[in-house]
């Protein structure tokens, strides 16, 4: 029995995982959400690899899956755990000593996120709306619930931090990209998962959130993690 432990991205919110939970278990798996304090002003990266490692207890043959920003934190629980696999979705992938603000410049989201925009028709020059960036591909119940629960605090503290990992952690790392992601295109998550990891990802259909809008997509891969 594997041990599936979900690092989310920014917010924090173990809720995002809440379609994939069940899947997994189903499939005879444990599956751990992790809910990080990602409202504390004081906590940063060292204390959401401490709140991660706490959630998984004494776990055996893990999975690790880090979404989106959770791709900060994740690395660093992974010399505390029993990891058989780090699973990078949607997942910012940093290098040593590069913060977060300086991620977005050093590999180039602003001109990707404004192509594909223009290949798929929309206008990159539109204001920003939550929806159409995160949501786009939801299903309006869960879209529904996703607003009913208000927009989760991230706090700047972990923000400004330098990744403080000398290098990546010594793991099998493999990457999942959405084919529709926003956010993060699958040509940008191609080019950096090659040249700061070395691995090619699995493609699959979704947008950024992709644990809300393509659950069985998402489980189907992680079980063959």
């Amino acid at each position: 029995m594997k041990t599936f432990v979900l690092v989310p991205g920014a917010g924090g919110e173990g809720w995002y995982w809440h379609r994939v939970t069940p899947l997994l278990t189903a499939a005879g798996h444990r599956a751990v959400a992790v809910d990080l304090p990602a409202g504390d002003e004081s906590a940063g990266f060292t204390a959401y690899a401490d709140t991660i490692v706490a959630a998984a207890g004494d776990a055996s043959d893990v999975v690790l899956v880090a979404q989106s920003l959770g791709g900060f934190s994740a690395p660093l629980a992974v010399d505390r755990l029993d990891v058989r696999r780090l699973v990078m979705l949607n997942a910012m992938v940093p290098r040593p000593g590069e913060t977060f603000s300086e991620w977005w410049g050093a590999v180039g989201q602003g001109p990707a996120s404004r192509a594909f925009a223009e290949q798929e028709g929309r206008d990159p020059d539109a204001e920003f709306d939550v929806v159409e960036a995160f949501f786009h591909d939801v299903p309006d119940d869960v879209v529904a619930d996703a607003m009913s629960r208000g927009e989760p605090e991230q706090a700047e503290k972990p923000l400004d931090e330098p990744w403080p990992l000398d290098a990546w952690p010594d793991v099998e790392t493999t990457g999942v990209t959405s084919r529709h992601d926003r956010l993060f295109p699958e040509a940008l998550q191609r080019t950096y998962l090659h040249d700061r990891l070395g691995i090619e990802p699995t493609v699959i259909d979704g947008g950024h959130l992709v644990a809300l809008s393509n659950p069985e997509g998402l489980a189907e891969v992680l079980l063959r993690a």
